[in-house]
C-alpha cells in the first residue's frame, strides 16, 4: 500500500474526448471523483497537472520560448483551481500550491505547506510547474515526488504503459511490464522526459507507475496494488 502518491494528470484529461474544447463538465468531475476517491483510501495525493487542454505551446517561432512556457505555467494553475473547486463541491478537501506567488487564487508551494495540508487529509494540487521554463510537468511530477518523499509518481497515458516502440504506428510493438530508469534512459522511452527519469533515478523515487488513464479506475487498481501498466524503478 502507497502512502504518498504524485499523480501526473494532463490537461487533456479535463477536456472533451473530441478534443474540441478546454473544459468537459462531466470529466472534471470523474478526474475529482476518482482523486477524492483515492484519497479516501488513506493514500496522501499530491496532482501534477498538465495544461495542454488550454496551452500547447508557442504558435510562432518568433514566439520567445520562456513567455510560452509561462502562458503554459499559467493554465496548470488554472486546470488545478477547476479539479480544486470540483473536490471541494463533493465535500474534499483540496488546496491549490503554485509555484509562483499568487495568492489571491492560491498558496505559494513549500514543501512544509504542502505535507501539512496532505497531514490533514487535503488533495494538494500541485500547480505552476517547476515555476521555471523549459522543464515539462513531467519532471515537475519528479521533482516534486522527491521533495516529498513519495512513494511513487502515477503517470496516465492514453495507450497501457511503456512499449518498446510507438504502439500508434507500430503494430509489432511490445508492452514493457518492467523497466528500469537506466533502460529508460538508454532507450529513450518517450513516455516521460529523460530529465525526468533521471531525477527520480538519481533520487531514488521507488518507482513510477504508468498505465492508461483512458479508464480512470486504473488509478485506483494501481495504488491498490493491480498488476496493471509499466512499472518503471530503480
Amino acid at each position: 500500500m502507497y502512502k504518498r502518491i504524485i499523480l501526473k494528470l494532463s490537461g487533456e484529461t479535463l477536456s472533451p474526448v473530441s478534443g474540441k474544447g478546454t473544459f468537459d463538465p462531466e470529466r472534471v468531475d470523474k478526474v475529482a471523483d476518482m482523486i477524492l476517491r483515492l484519497s479516501k483510501t488513506g493514500v496522501q495525493v499530491g496532482v501534477v497537472m498538465g495544461g495542454g487542454n488550454i496551452w500547447r505551446g508557442r504558435f510562432t517561432n518568433e514566439m520567445n520560448g520562456a513567455n510560452a512556457d509561462q502562458m503554459g505555467m499559467l493554465a496548470t494553475v488554472i486546470n488545478a483551481l477547476c479539479v480544486s473547486d470540483a473536490i471541494v463541491r463533493m465535500g474534499g478537501k483540496a488546496q491549490v500550491f503554485t509555484a509562483q506567488e499568487m495568492n489571491r487564487f492560491a498558496r505559494l508551494y513549500t514543501r512544509d505547506a504542502v505535507l501539512a495540508a496532505m497531514n490533514d487529509g487535503c488533495v494538494a494540487l500541485l500547480a505552476g510547474g517547476t515555476g521555471n521554463p523549459y522543464f515539462t510537468t513531467d519532471t515537475c511530477a519528479a521533482l516534486r515526488a522527491a521533495e516529498l518523499d513519495a512513494d511513487a509518481v502515477f503517470k496516465g497515458t492514453t495507450v497501457d504503459g511503456v512499449y518498446d516502440k510507438d504502439p500508434r504506428t507500430n503494430p509489432d510493438a511490445k508492452l514493457l511490464t518492467e523497466v528500469t530508469y537506466q533502460e529508460a534512459v538508454e532507450k529513450r522511452l518517450k513516455v516521460m522526459d529523460t530529465s525526468a527519469f533521471l531525477l527520480c533515478q538519481e533520487q531514488k523515487i521507488p518507482e513510477i507507475r504508468v498505465f492508461n488513464m483512458d479508464d480512470l479506475e486504473n488509478i485506483i487498481k494501481a495504488a491498490m496494488g493491480e498488476d496493471i501498466g509499466t512499472r518503471v524503478h530503480a
